[in-house]
């Protein structure tokens, strides 16, 4: 008797790698997990061993196999890959790792973006994005410049999820949605540019080659089937995606207008279009899907929750936030007392959308001494939320703002911070019900789709357990609040 079909979905963040594995019915059979270190070797620099990733891999999905009831894992026919993106990862004809992978958040190599665009002109109409220390193209042409006896060995660069393709194949392949933020691709004809690459001093060659996330790109190697109990014809592998591709298709935020905001450590807002949308002078993210004919616009704030977690720790309450929230709550139900409230300005760690500044900082505005902590709380939330309509004023100029958003995220599980960023935004937000999985759960999906599986079966979107109407009642407090926000956060 035929054992029904499983399928895996790995993610490897920078954080940990997860692991699930899902059934027929995208029910979660078991979870898996396992740490990834992060060294800071020097200031401003963020690196990972590529071999930590693999380790981990195994790991996560060894613990998945000894949760899963009965020898699922042995049912497995389809495997998907995500990942953090950017990460550049150097490897030499020998498939030798040249050094340790520079991650998306090393921010050493600022001079390098002015000199990508010196050297190409037109660079953001190629790349339809504006160089930044996070990417991968900037990367390349530091260690050129810094490391040339390693930069003359690449035969080569792969993203974290590609390697761990490789490990897992020995393909060396990508898909559109990661490989858009390298800043070598064609993002509308997703493809490679041969300028773009010739700027990093990098050839065709030196890149894997692409598929659609939700294409078999490669398939498990005979050794690891047998290690991991499976059985069977060749298990493909998918295309995959990068992380937040793989979170929307997670949540079924496949179609043009659909979207997802993520209350996380940072804020992203993301949407899903028909066509390419470009804005690289507002610094909006312009990436391919991880599905055919798509693409999609990206925002993103990076201290959201972040600034919530400073405030708690300033405040003594050890990370524990619920109880500064429910001060903010109550605080914000004096009409008066909340129009006269401090104005946070949550550049904690610079600002990508819309200033693309490292070196902002972050403010309060407006003390008085009748302020106390149940005020800062709220000003922290309200200007989490008035960065987020910078990023929906960005995505809405660009003609990318999302019709249907679903919130995610940690932060997304309070509701009177859901109520104001809705009402900050005057934007519909879509509260799904369950747990959530994230990218690795979006990886299974398409790994369903590459083991055979439709769109329309696969890729719906989540019960929903709340919708948060905007409230306009506030509207115009809001409204001047938020020019006195801008006003203190203006470069």
């Amino acid at each position: 008797m035929t054992r029904p079909a499983r399928f895996l979905g790995i993610d490897i963040g920078t954080s940990s790698v997860k692991a699930v594995l899902l059934d027929e019915n995208q029910t979660c059979l078991a979870e898996g997990g396992a740490p990834v270190p992060i060294a800071r070797p020097r200031p401003l620099w963020s690196e990972q061993d590529p071999e930590a990733w693999w380790q981990a891999t195994l790991a996560a999905v060894a613990e998945a196999r000894a949760r899963a009831p009965g020898g699922e894992l042995g049912a497995v026919r389809g495997i998907g890959l995500s990942g953090q993106q950017h990460s550049a990862t150097l490897l030499s004809a020998s498939g030798a790792v040249l050094r340790p992978a520079i991650l998306w958040n090393d921010g050493r190599c600022g001079a390098e973006c002015a000199e990508l665009l010196a050297r190409v002109p037109d660079f953001t109409v190629r790349s339809a994005n504006v160089p930044m220390t996070g990417f991968t193209a900037p990367k390349l042409l530091w260690v050129a410049r810094h490391e040339p006896e390693v930069f003359s060995q690449i035969a080569k660069v792969l993203l974290p999820k590609d390697y761990v393709r490789w490990r897992l194949s020995g393909a060396f392949v990508s898909e559109m949605s990661d490989s858009a933020g390298t800043l070598w691709l064609d993002v509308a004809a997703r493809r490679f540019d041969d300028t773009l690459l010739s700027a990093c001093g990098l050839t065709r060659a030196q890149m894997p080659d692409l598929v659609e996330g939700s294409e078999v790109s490669a398939f498990l190697s005979a050794d690891l089937a047998a290690a991991w109990g499976l059985g069977g014809d060749r298990i493909p592998i998918a295309g995959g995606g990068g992380d937040n591709a793989c979170s929307a298709v997670g949540i079924g935020a496949v179609q043009a207008g659909d979207g997802f905001l993520s209350l996380g450590t940072s804020g992203v807002l993301f949407a899903t279009t028909d066509r390419m949308v470009s804005l690289p002078e507002r610094t909006l993210h312009a990436f391919c899907h991880a599905l055919p004919g798509r693409w999609h616009g990206m925002a993103v704030a990076l201290s959201a929750a972040a600034s919530l977690s400073w405030l708690a720790g300033i405040a003594g309450e050890g990370g524990q936030v619920g109880g500064l929230i429910a001060r903010a709550e109550a605080f914000a139900a004096d009409p008066d007392r909340r129009a006269h409230a401090p104005v946070f300005v949550p550049y904690l760690t610079g600002e990508r959308t819309p200033h693309n500044d490292p070196g902002l900082t972050a403010s309060f505005t407006g003390l008085r001494a009748e302020h106390g902590l149940d005020a800062l709380v709220y000003a922290v939330l309200e200007g989490v939320a008035f960065a987020m309509a910078d990023c929906l004023d960005v995505l809405s100029e660009a003609g990318a703002a999302p019709r249907h958003c679903v919130v995610v995220g940690g932060g997304s599980r309070t509701p009177f911070w859901n109520q104001l960023i809705a009402d900050t935004l005057d934007l519909e937000l879509a509260c799904p019900r369950g747990g959530e999985l994230g990218a690795a759960f979006g990886a299974a999906r398409l790994g369903m789709l590459c083991a055979g599986g439709t769109e329309a079966e696969v890729c719906t979107r989540p019960p929903i357990r709340a919708v948060v109407t905007p409230d306009r009642h506030f509207a115009g407090e809001s409204a001047a609040r938020r020019r006195r926000y801008l006003a203190a956060g203006r470069i």
